[in-house]
């Protein structure tokens, strides 16, 4: 074990060891894990070196996942009809030698196309990457089948590519110590994290006496505990406020026009839009207030406050580009931040991007072939696998790969991909515990926690430390990592370079290809690593300091109001309002008169942990529903309701509150889902509901979802 101390307990010694967790949970938090006669006796946190990364609930509760009586420990073999859970268990040479003859006979028989595999974020440590791990197995075989998209943040993704040309947008959060004003929009780090310090600085800024708004449907709990005002705003309608801000920018001439002139591009033709120049409609408060429901008052003032009280932060979270039309929330939020003159300048904040920090730091992983799979946007994967989809255009699936990801969860409108996965011939997927995923393969492969390896652990968006990821305990003897696994099957099928560097120096040859960083026995020795900073990281600083020398990395060389590259997709060029399907304006709303919103849970990591219970009586897990809509439909404070629409039905528990819109609803993504005999599901899973159907530009709409509400008998 390495980082460790000794610490007397009584009458035992506590061995305490440092790692961190390698999920897509929002932070890289420090933990200490205390082993007592070579067991886990709990888990601690504290700051390092002046790092504010305090570990959360999910991270202090690990002790209950690498322990849980339910955790997968043997190769299992379906056995009964897909989808009920009836395996059983075999060993691995069995499940190894299955899964290379399946895959030797699909490429064989349907070509390497017909190979589809689909991954995301299991793990986010730098060697045992799911995605990389994958990627690179299935990049060695050939040209496979896989899928494109960020289910969190490709609309944010696609924006920035085409306004700043990067995806490296964010700024390290200590700048917002030098604000005069701080816009949270959409966004909830106090339960998401985004970084373990973020919480920290806000509270700073805060006692400092910088104001801090909120831009939400929802009073989030961050907004709730830090900000000054709640502005509300309904789903999918964020992005005719920002225009509304921008009209009144113009109009009362609060815009930096020098900052306009010497770094934009375009800026003219949304001038023209804005003001009704090109279609005749003035894009005022009075226009927007009847669409997103916000009042009049409070557009001018937000826009008074962002434009006058410089530098300010507006900073937009990734949920308001989950819906119809994600990426126009994106540009026109990275629009208002160049326009002002608030971004690339200490204190203001590029916003509207991925929230990325690129530090010329190491962003070490395995190396992934350069082959270019056939790829399909994830939204589509059920069209796919049901041959709903041209078979010109996507290979028939004969054999899928599921890796590090709850597919029958998190991907959209699960009733049509329980349909879609009865389809395949052949499913393998790797897991921790039998999930509502699992259950639907033919063979599942049981894998390694982070706590019974070595890694090295990266900030989940970019900040200037690294944490040792010491081995805690030895695996159970049943159970691989997915690096592993793939070493495996590699071996079967005669691919001898998928994995030729031990697990002990693949670290050090990460740690060793950057100056930066410690070499790896003097990062294990200490634990954590800091980079040292002069200053806070602020994107685009270069850019906006010395744009001669350094340019924008887009094609006019500067931020691309005015993007080609969209005007090339058919997507509007310019950030534009367009109303969305399922949303306050559709004609559906006769039916389903309610907008579902599905944000993250602060007990979960997307759905990992629902099946753990001292994190899920943490959680609340009910319906949000406003006061007037639930006196509406006769629905008290704690009473069973049913959710519903054309695609599905859910039981929950109703929470009524006045911290959220008339209109809207909201439940905590993540929850299991558990359909009954009927379909009804009982978990809570709100992508029972949800449509897979993606933006014009690859957004997930999981917030453009229309619901009715209805009170039901107890569940």
């Amino acid at each position: 074990m390495h980082s460790m101390q000794t610490k007397t307990n009584g009458r035992r010694d506590d061995q305490i060891v440092t790692t961190t967790c390698s999920y897509d949970c929002g932070g890289r938090c420090l933990l200490k894990v205390h082993i007592r006669d070579e067991k886990i006796a709990h888990i601690s946190t504290e700051n390092r070196k002046g790092l504010n990364i305090q570990a959360c609930p999910r991270g202090l509760a690990q002790k209950s996942v690498v322990s849980h009586p339910d955790r997968l420990m043997q190769p299992l073999k379906r056995i009964g009809a897909r989808g009920n859970g009836d395996f059983k268990p075999i060993s691995w040479n069995e499940a190894l030698e299955t899964i290379a003859e399946k895959i030797r006979h699909t490429i064989v028989q349907f070509g390497t196309e017909s190979l589809y595999f689909v991954t995301n974020t299991g793990s986010m440590a730098a060697l045992h990457n799911t995605p990389t791990v994958t990627q690179r197995f299935f990049g060695l075989l050939g040209k496979c089948t896989t899928t494109w998209g960020d289910p969190s943040c490709e609309g944010a993704l696609q924006s920035a590519l085409a306004t700043f040309g990067t995806a490296a947008t964010g700024s390290t959060r200590d700048n917002l110590l030098s604000s005069k004003s701080i816009i949270l929009w959409g966004w909830n780090p106090l339960e998401t994290r985004f970084g373990p310090d973020t919480i920290p600085y806000l509270a700073r800024a805060k006692k400092a006496g910088i104001r801090i708004v909120c831009v939400d449907p929802r009073q989030n709990p961050t907004c709730h505990a830090l900000a000054d005002e709640w502005i509300p705003v309904k789903p999918g309608t964020d992005t005719a406020l920002l225009i509304a801000m921008a009209y009144v920018m113009i109009e009362e001439d609060l815009l930096d026009g020098r900052y306009i002139e010497r770094y934009t591009h375009g800026f003219e033709k949304f001038h023209d839009y804005v003001t009704g120049a090109t279609d005749g409609v003035p894009k005022s408060p009075d226009w927007a207030h009847p669409i997103c429901g916000t009042p009049v008052e409070s557009i001018v003032n937000l826009a008074r406050d962002y434009a006058e009280n410089k530098p300010a932060s507006l900073i937009a979270g990734w949920a308001p580009g989950r819906t119809a039309f994600g990426e126009q929330f994106h540009r026109a939020v990275s629009t208002l931040s160049a326009i002002t003159g608030n971004m690339g300048i200490e204190g203001g904040y590029t916003a509207g991007g991925p929230d990325t920090v690129d530090m010329g730091f190491i962003d070490a992983t395995l190396p992934v072939p350069d082959t270019r799979h056939h790829e399909l946007h994830f939204t589509g994967l059920y069209d796919a696998l049901l041959g709903q989809t041209a078979q010109a255009k996507h290979p028939e699936c004969k054999l899928l790969y599921i890796v590090g990801c709850n597919l029958l969860n998190q991907n959209l409108n699960l009733n049509k991909g329980k349909q879609a996965l009865m389809q395949v011939d052949f499913v393998v997927t790797h897991e921790l515990f039998l999930t509502p995923t699992a259950r639907y393969a033919d063979i599942v492969l049981p894998v390694k926690h982070f706590f019974e390896g070595e890694d090295i652990g990266q900030p989940f968006i970019g900040g200037p430390y690294c944490i040792n990821m010491s081995k805690i305990l030895d695996a159970p003897p049943g159970v691989k990592s997915d690096l592993e696994i793939f070493s495996e099957i590699a071996q079967r099928m005669g691919i001898d370079n998928y994995n030729d560097v031990s697990d002990e120096e693949w670290p050090r040859t990460f740690l060793d290809s950057e100056s930066a960083f410690p070499n790896l026995e003097t990062l294990r020795s200490a634990g954590t690593h800091e980079f040292e900073m002069e200053r806070a990281h602020v994107a685009f600083r270069e850019q906006i300091e010395n744009p001669d020398k350094y340019p924008f990395p887009t094609p006019s060389g500067k931020v691309e109001i005015f993007s080609q590259r969209f005007a090339e997709m058919n997507i509007p060029a310019i950030p534009t309002y367009l109303p969305s399907w399922e949303g306050p304006k559709d004609p559906l709303v006769q039916k389903f008169p309610i907008q579902l919103v599905s944000p993250h849970s602060k007990v979960r990591a997307n759905s990992q942990f629902d099946n753990i219970e001292p994190l899920k009586k943490r959680g609340n897990d009910n319906l949000w529903m406003n006061a007037a809509d639930a006196h509406q439909r006769n629905i008290q404070d704690g009473d069973a309701v049913q959710v519903f629409n054309q695609r599905g039905r859910m039981r929950t528990t109703a929470s009524v509150t006045r911290r959220i819109m008339p209109g809207v609803a909201s439940i905590d993504q993540g929850q299991w889902y558990a359909p009954d005999d009927r379909g009804i599901d009982s978990g809570g899973c709100a992508n029972v509901l949800t449509t897979d159907k993606m933006s014009p530009a690859g957004a997930f709409p999981c917030n453009t979802c229309l619901v009715q509400i209805e009170k039901c008998s107890a569940m």
